[in-house]
C-alpha cells in the first residue's frame, strides 16, 4: 500500500510480517542479491523492473555486506527453481531468514510509473494487515529519509583491515579524467595506505582499492578526522550510504577537517554528497531516484560517456557549488551533477558507483586516478 491510496495485492514470497518504508525501483536486469545487500538501500523497499528475479538464487560471494538491508522486496515473479552452481539457497528463503516480507505476482510496471509520476513514495507491506485504511496510516506515519542518518546505523562497529579479496585493476585508457595518460598501476609496488569511512560502503569498493594497490583499513563513519590522520594515511576514502547526506553531520565535520590535511580523498555517492556539503554546497530530494545499471554519464574532459551504475535518492544542487569546485562528470539523462573535482585540493567524487556490482565496468578507471593521485602527493 502506497501513501497515496494505491493497494497493490499479490502473493508472499518472502517472510511473515510487516514493514514500513520508501518505495523505489531498480532497473538493472542482474544483481538483485548485490542489490539486496547494498547498505544505501537502508530503509528501502526495492521494487525490480525485470519481470523474474531469483533465477540463479544466492550465494555466500556476491553479498555486497554482511547481510540485507533492504525493508521490502517488490517483485514480479520469484523464480520456483534457482539453477546455478554457486547456488547456496533460494531467494524466498534467504528474504526468510533475514526477515524480510516480499511480494510478488503484481503489476510492477504499473506500479514504477507511479512513482516515475509522482515520485517516492512511503508504503507498507504486509503479510498480516490487509485493511486499506490501517495499512495507509501506517504508510504515512513513516517520517522519511529526509532528515534521516541511515549512515550510523550500517556502519562497522569498529576500525578493521579489509581481509576480503581484491579485484585486479586494469587500465583503462578510453575514459580518463585529462587527456594525459593516468599510469597503470604497478601491483608489485608498495601498497598505498587508505583509510575508508564506512557510511555504507559495498564489498566491491573495497576489493577494487585493493585491486588497484591499496592497503584498506575501514573505520565507523563516527571516526574523527584526528583519529584518521593520526592512523598516516596516504589517502581517505569516502564510502556510498544510506538517507539523508544533510543529516550525517558528524560526518561532514571530519570531511570539513579533512580537507584541511591536504591528503588525496575520493568519495562515491553518500560521500560525494557529503563532501560537496563540506565545501559549502547544498543537497535536495530528486523525484524517484537514480537506480539501475544502464545510467549514461558524461565526461566533461574527454567528451566520453561512461555507462555507469547508480543509486541514490538525494543529489548535489550544481548551482551551489562554490568556485573551488569544478564539474567533472554530468548525467546524460537529467543533467544532474554526476562528479567533481577541487582546483585547489587533490579530492574529486563521483555520484555512481564505479565499482558497479551489478553493473558495467566503464568507470573502474577511477580507482587507479586515485592510487595516482595518492603516488603524486607522496612524490611531492
Amino acid at each position: 500500500m502506497l501513501e497515496d491510496g494505491s493497494r497493490f495485492d499479490g502473493l508472499s514470497c518472502g517472510a511473515v510480517g510487516e514493514e514500513v518504508g520508501e518505495v523505489c525501483f531498480n532497473t538493472s536486469l542482474t544483481g538483485y542479491q548485490e542489490i539486496m545487500t547494498d547498505p544505501s538501500y537502508a530503509g528501502q523497499m526495492v521494487t525490480m523492473t525485470y519481470t523474474q528475479i531469483g533465477n540463479t538464487g544466492i550465494n555466500s560471494e556476491d553479498m555486497e555486506s554482511d547481510r540485507p538491508w533492504i525493508r521490502g522486496f517488490i517483485i514480479k515473479e520469484s523464480s520456483r527453481i534457482p539453477s546455478n552452481w554457486r547456488c547456496e539457497e533460494s531467494l524466498t528463503d534467504f528474504l526468510t531468514r533475514h526477515k524480510i516480507p516480499a511480494i510478488q505476482g503484481i503489476d510492477t510496471r504499473h506500479l514504477v510509473t507511479l512513482l516515475r509520476d509522482k515520485g517516492a513514495q512511503r508504503g507498507v507491506l504486509s503479510t498480516t494487515d490487509f485493511d486499506s485504511d490501517s495499512l495507509m496510516a501506517k504508510a504515512k506515519a513513516w517520517p522519511g529519509l529526509e532528515g534521516m542518518n541511515l549512515a550510523n546505523e550500517v556502519t562497522c562497529k569498529k576500525s578493521h583491515q579489509w581481509q576480503g579479496g581484491d579485484i585486479e585493476w586494469k587500465e583503462n585508457p578510453w575514459h580518463i579524467r585529462s587527456l594525459d595518460d593516468v599510469p597503470p598501476v604497478d601491483v608489485n609496488a608498495k601498497p598505498f595506505k587508505v583509510v575508508a569511512v564506512d557510511f555504507g560502503v559495498k564489498h566491491n569498493i573495497l576489493r577494487n582499492l585493493t585491486g588497484a594497490g591499496c592497503s584498506v583499513t575501514v573505520v565507523p563513519a563516527t571516526t574523527s578526522a584526528d583519529e584518521i590522520l593520526a592512523m598516516n594515511p596516504d589517502g581517505v576514502f569516502l564510502s556510498n550510504g544510506p538517507g539523508d547526506p544533510d543529516a550525517v553531520k558528524e560526518g561532514i565535520a571530519t570531511i570539513k577537517d579533512l580537507l584541511e590535511s591536504g591528503k588525496p580523498m575520493f568519495g562515491i555517492c553518500l560521500g560525494h554528497q557529503m563532501l560537496c556539503l563540506a565545501v559549502g554546497a547544498t543537497t535536495k530530494k530528486m523525484k524517484f531516484g537514480h537506480r539501475g545499471g544502464n545510467h549514461p554519464v558524461k565526461n566533461l574532459a574527454t567528451g566520453l560517456v561512461e555507462v555507469t551504475s547508480q543509486n541514490h535518492g538525494f543529489m548535489v544542487d550544481r548551482d551551489t557549488l562554490p568556485a573551488r569546485v569544478e564539474v567533472t562528470h554530468e548525467s546524460l539523462f537529467d543533467g544532474t551533477l554526476e562528479g567533481i573535482r577541487l582546483k585547489d585540493a587533490p579530492v574529486f567524487s563521483v555520484q555512481y558507483h564505479p565499482e558497479a556490482s551489478p553493473g558495467p565496468h566503464d568507470a573502474h578507471y577511477l580507482f587507479g586516478e586515485f592510487v595516482e593521485l595518492m603516488r603524486e602527493n607522496c612524490a611531492k
